[in-house]
């Protein structure tokens, strides 16, 4: 069938097989290009599918020739409805990988189960015996506990109600809007959704199986940002929980000497994830723009390459004085962040298209889900059932 976008505020509810299997394609490219040479050879990716995570698969894979395990929970189509995006980026990273000759396997389940757990470990005795690198990238908005408690985040303040210019992304007009105070159930829900509880799990069921090397190295992602956001995120619920996350790899470190432990905080980037933040989106418009106009603007594949050749397998690795890596140095670099602010209080629904780059913004959207890609003829008839190689439906 011809598949089309369906947008429907911040979520696109179709996917495209051939778009993303060209995204994936043009990521591999641009990795092969980089000569990483140095990193890991057995990569667990645990959020593997879109995004940072997707970009970790493909640069380990392609940048060291790494075998990797990639963990997700995507849906494939069901002959009416397309699969999700995810599912057709895996579907893709594999084919390229088992055609280079590349160990690729997946498996499709709640990463915050048990069940997954111990299926991921009895994968690695199979076919690794160990692992030499953990990448934790999971973005979720619930989270059922080893203990059957269920869990939600929220995007709310921690102090005040917080009122702000913001892109309504389903006229691209600048509206405000308020996010209101969250209640303490509320922080606690999102800290153990996307803090570090679930990550200290994986690597200590890792290390009680003994499928992990001892001086392995395991790295989760983060986001700060500007002050410009901090009421919505750095000292909203998210950054409590990026805290929690902060302080896990620092509770690893100590509990495994030998375990290298790290939170990259990245660059602001459009993902399904960050596409659904109040005020965030209109942020990430002005910044694409400021950043290509200084000629230093990444997406996920740029950032994470360079996180892999330039950062993590130095002799040391270079941290800031939290014991975190900086891969949100460019955007929060003094220029950056003056010309940025200068532009937001300037932005208004008349001059948006002039002051901010909300095209480059609905670009890396659309292709996100497999749409706008050169290349791709659009107008084809395309099979909306693929199949994942290593995932026996």
């Amino acid at each position: 069938m011809i598949i089309e976008p369906k947008v429907r505020e911040f979520i696109c509810t179709t996917a495209h097989p051939e778009g993303c299997r060209e995204n994936v394609k043009q990521q591999i490219a641009y990795v092969k290009a980089q000569n990483i040479k140095k990193g890991p050879k057995k990569v667990l990716v645990i959020g593997a599918s879109t995004g940072y995570g997707l970009a970790s698969r493909i640069t380990a894979g392609f940048g060291c020739e790494a075998a990797t395990i990639g963990i997700f929970f995507e849906k494939p189509s069901n002959g009416k409805r397309t699969a999700t995006p995810g599912w057709y980026n895996t579907a893709a990273f594999e084919e390229e990988a088992h055609k280079a000759g590349i160990y690729a396997k997946s498996i499709n389940g709640d990463a915050f189960s048990c069940e997954i757990k111990e299926k991921t470990i009895d994968l690695i005795k199979k076919d690794w015996g160990k692992a030499d690198m953990v990448i934790y990238s999971l973005a979720a908005p619930r989270r059922t506990d080893k203990n059957g408690n269920l869990w939600v985040s929220s995007l709310k303040t921690t102090k005040e109600a917080f009122t702000e210019k913001s892109l309504d992304l389903r006229n691209n007009t600048i509206v405000e809007k308020t996010v209101e105070p969250a209640k303490p159930e509320e922080i606690q829900g999102t800290k153990k959704v996307m803090g570090g509880e679930d990550w200290m799990e994986w690597i200590e069921a890792l290390k009680d199986a003994d499928v992990i090397e001892e001086n392995a190295l395991t790295v989760a992602y983060s986001y700060i940002g500007p002050e410009l956001t901090y009421p919505i995120y750095f000292d909203g619920t998210i950054g409590q929980a990026k805290r929690h996350l902060e302080n896990t790899a620092k509770v690893m470190r100590e509990k495994f000497p030998k375990l290298q432990a790290y939170v990259s905080v990245n660059k602001a980037l459009v993902t399904q994830a960050s596409a659904a933040i109040p005020i965030v989106p209109l942020y990430f418009a002005i910044l694409y723009k400021v950043m290509k106009e200084v000629g230093n603007h990444e997406g996920c594949i740029e950032q994470i390459s360079r996180l892999f050749k330039e950062k993590l397998f130095k002799e040391s690795v270079p941290t800031d004085a939290e014991g975190r890596i900086r891969m949100d140095d460019w955007e929060l670099s003094e220029e950056v962040q003056r010309k940025v602010v200068e532009a937001w209080k300037q932005v208004t629904t008349e001059n948006v298209t002039e002051i901010s780059d909300i095209e480059g913004y609905w670009e890396d959207f659309y292709q996100m889900f497999g749409f706008h890609l050169a290349g791709v003829d659009y107008t084809k008839d395309v099979d909306m059932e693929v199949k994942i190689p290593s995932i026996d439906l």
